[in-house]
This record gives structure tokens, sequence and C-alpha cells, in this order.
């Protein structure tokens, strides 16, 4: 199965804690690698990485990476990182494509999950969707950061009605793991031409608008968006006892 990982990003956030977010460590692991060692449990056995801001030491550091684990992973590297992450997707989407596969499970850089939220997502493909999202429905989650999260509008059968991070009613909030056919990267082409920046979500509202968006409920698992300095020491707390990853070599 392939994963990309969006790594693009300049990450002002946590910029002073480190000047590229995918080399971040936390518990001493850099982020990105924690991400690759997720994918792999999850059944993932090739990665494409679209790099951007530091790309060449990001891409280093894969290649070492790929060569500790024997796991295949790719580097795509965009052109203009300070493009929305729509253009990350599209890139990798190409590069998926190219290596003669199809379907792909997506994730940010700075996204942890508990290994059951990536092992069901793989498992969650089906012909009435282009894409599936692992959304949470505990929009009071203290481990979320209100003023950066992308909230989420679903209708009774849990597709999704509305997605983005000022949508004025929402009862979901957009964990950042997808499973992705290519109908997603398809949309995100489609906003762009009719106008729209080219983020991730508004792609992910052109599905939503064809009845073509589903979800997935995470039902209490664990995941957290190491984004900011706070969140980045929440990881170190408690990721070691969230993650079965940690201590790998």
């Amino acid at each position: 199965m392939d994963a990309v990982i969006i790594a693009a990003g300049f990450g002002s956030r946590i910029s002073a804690l480190s000047d590229s977010k995918p080399l971040t460590p936390v518990c001493g692991i850099p982020l990105i690698e924690l991400g690759v060692r997720q994918l792999a449990a999850a059944g993932v056995d090739r990665v494409t990485v679209v790099t951007g801001h530091e790309g060449a030491r990001v891409e280093a550091f894969l290649a070492g990476l790929s060569a500790r684990m024997g796991l295949a992973i790719h580097a795509e590297r965009v052109d203009d990182w300070s493009r929305p992450n729509g253009f990350s997707v599209i890139a990798g989407a190409d590069r998926v494509a190219a290596l003669g596969g199809r379907d792909f499970l997506l994730v940010m850089a700075d996204h942890m999950f508990a290994a059951e939220i990536l092992q069901r997502l793989a498992r969650e493909g089906a012909p009435d969707r282009g894409v599936t999202l692992a959304i949470d429905r505990r929009i009071d989650n203290p481990l979320v950061d209100p003023d950066d999260a992308t909230w989420v509008r679903t209708q009774a059968d849990g597709r999704i009605a509305a997605i983005g991070k000022t949508i004025p009613a929402y009862d979901a909030v957009d964990c950042g793991a997808f499973l992705v056919t290519p109908e997603l990267p398809e949309a995100i082409a489609s906003a762009i031409a009719a106008g729209k920046g080219g983020s991730l979500s508004d792609g992910m509202q052109v599905l939503a608008d064809r009845g073509r968006a589903a979800t997935m409920e995470i039902a209490g698992a664990w995941w957290l968006d190491v984004d900011d300095p706070r969140a980045h020491a929440i990881a170190e707390e408690q990721a070691p006892a969230q993650l079965n990853l940690m201590g790998s070599t």
C-alpha cells in the first residue's frame, strides 16, 4: 500500500524549536520518522514524502531512514512550498501514479496517531467514496488547538457536508489522516480552476458537494497535531505511552 506525507511547509508556529518541522525531534525521534513508522505499522510498504522547505536536509534524512528500515521512501519536492497544501497533495498523487499506485493513505508530517487509527483507515476504501477522512467527534478535545483546527460538519449518514477552519457550525474535527483515491487531487485541481486557493480543504469541499467525501470516526483514539511548542511539550509527555513506535531504531 502507498502513503503520502506532506512535509513541504515552513512550520512557522514551531520555528522557535526547529528550523525544519519534519526533522523536529519528539523523544529523540524526528517527526518525519515517526510518521513513516506509523504508516509502516499500518501496512504501508511505499511512502512518498512531499518536501519543500529545507528539502535537501529532509531528503538526505529520508535516504538514510529508507536504508535503515528497508522501506521504499521517495521524495517529491515542490517548487514553491509557500503555496497551499493542496498543491503538495497533487504532487504526491502524481508520484504515486508514476510508481504504479493508485489509492493511498495521506497524512501530515506533524501529526501523530494511535496505531489503530491508520490501521482502520487503510481498510475503509469503498466504491461509494472518493476520499475517507478520519474525524474526532470530541470537538472539545483538550489536545486540539481550536484556533488552528480544521472543522467538519457531517450529514446524517456521516458524509461530509462542510469542512474548513472557519465554517460556522461543525460536529467534528479533522484529524489530518485520509484514505485518498485519484478523485481528491482532481477535485483540488477543479477547485483551483474555479478560483480557490488550492488548499486540501478546498478539494475536500468539492468532493463533499459531490457526495463523495466519507468519514471514519476514531472512537476516542489518541492523536495529536504537533504544530507549536505547546503541542510539542504534550507530545514529549504523552507519545511514549501512546505510540508503539517509540524506541525503534
